[in-house]
């Protein structure tokens, strides 16, 4: 086509168009070669983290469950497992067993790719995942002891179900018997207080839950090896659950007098048991101290308790609280 060509065309084009307006009908479109639309496949997102250290994530979870006093519960599998993905699945979705293993076990998924990834691991717990497949459960103990080693088979649903799938009852019921005894509050204040005694300390009382984010901060903030240095000095650490312990919820209320104004809660006694001050400061409580009044009360708290910290070591502990605050 040459250029006078295309020129006629267009004009020819304008001429139509603009007649049509005129006439008042609706203007022409121009014709377009219409596009498939483009369709992309969602990539499913992988349930075991294939460039993961099991050993390093086992050896947190392990961290985590004694200072819990929880357990851990080791699921060996692949992202090529559909088995694997329908026990997971189970885990989140169902209620009952979502809640058993947020409040009892630190969970690991550990990858064992073809059979040819984490094996020093698995015959370190003794975990024959090889032979009696994928999904396999490991459970163990705050100090890395073997409870059991669980092959799936046995939980999923009969053969002849409706729905292919793990059997929730059996899941729940294998996730129970292997958790922590139920702890009861005033033993552990008891163990808590005698050891005081003998070491001539008083007694960090907090009061925290599984699902308490603000008490998760205080205990994460606890156990920072410079922050546990500091306290070791002066304090022995008791935590009560007031979800996991028997008659926790009620020690919470006789302490604060029903005035606690949520978790996390603290008290400072001494080893007869005698409480010093608390964490209900001017304000009300002040949780985990974020706030510049919240970490100035808790300065006040360390020194109305007369523990045995120098004052070096008290402001350390409240320029920490703030640095801690900055980055979340």
């Amino acid at each position: 086509m040459t250029m006078r060509t295309i020129a006629l065309t267009v004009l020819l084009a304008f001429v139509a168009t603009s007649a049509h307006a005129i006439a008042g009908g609706p203007p022409v479109a121009t014709p377009t070669t219409p596009t498939a639309p483009t369709t992309s496949t969602p990539k499913e997102p992988q349930v075991y983290n294939e460039s993961a250290d099991a050993n390093v994530d086992v050896a947190a979870a392990l961290a985590r469950a004694k200072k819990n006093h929880t357990r851990v519960l080791i699921q060996w599998g692949a992202n090529w497992c559909g088995w694997c993905k329908w026990l997971h699945k189970t885990c989140k979705d169902d209620r009952d067993i979502a809640r058993e293993l947020s409040n009892e076990y630190e969970v690991v998924l550990v990858d064992v790719g073809r059979f040819d990834k984490h094996q020093d691991l698995m015959a370190n717990f003794l975990a024959d995942a090889k032979k009696q497949g994928i999904p396999y459960l490991t459970v163990l103990d705050e100090n890395g002891v073997v409870l059991v080693n669980q092959e799936s088979g046995s939980l999923e649903k009969p053969a002849d179900a409706a729905v292919k799938g793990h059997d929730t009852a059996a899941v729940l019921a294998f996730l129970q018997k292997y958790q922590v005894p139920t702890l009861v509050a005033e033993t552990v204040l008891a163990d808590g207080l005698a050891k005081a005694k003998a070491e001539g300390k008083l007694v960090f009382l907090h009061f925290g839950a599984p699902w308490c984010g603000w008490c998760h901060r205080l205990e994460d903030w606890m156990a920072t090896p410079a922050v546990a240095a500091i306290l070791s000095k002066a304090f022995v650490d008791v935590k009560i659950d007031t979800d996991r312990m028997t008659g926790g919820e009620a020690m919470l209320k006789t302490h604060s007098d029903g005035k606690s104004g949520g978790i996390p809660w603290c008290e400072f006694i001494n080893a007869e048991g005698k409480a010093l001050v608390n964490s209900n400061g001017p304000d009300g409580n002040i949780g985990f101290p974020a706030q510049t009044a919240e970490i100035t009360w808790f300065g006040e708290m360390l020194k109305k308790s007369g523990a045995k910290l120098s004052t070096e070591d008290q402001a350390a502990l409240q320029l920490s609280l703030a640095a801690s605050s900055k980055k979340k």
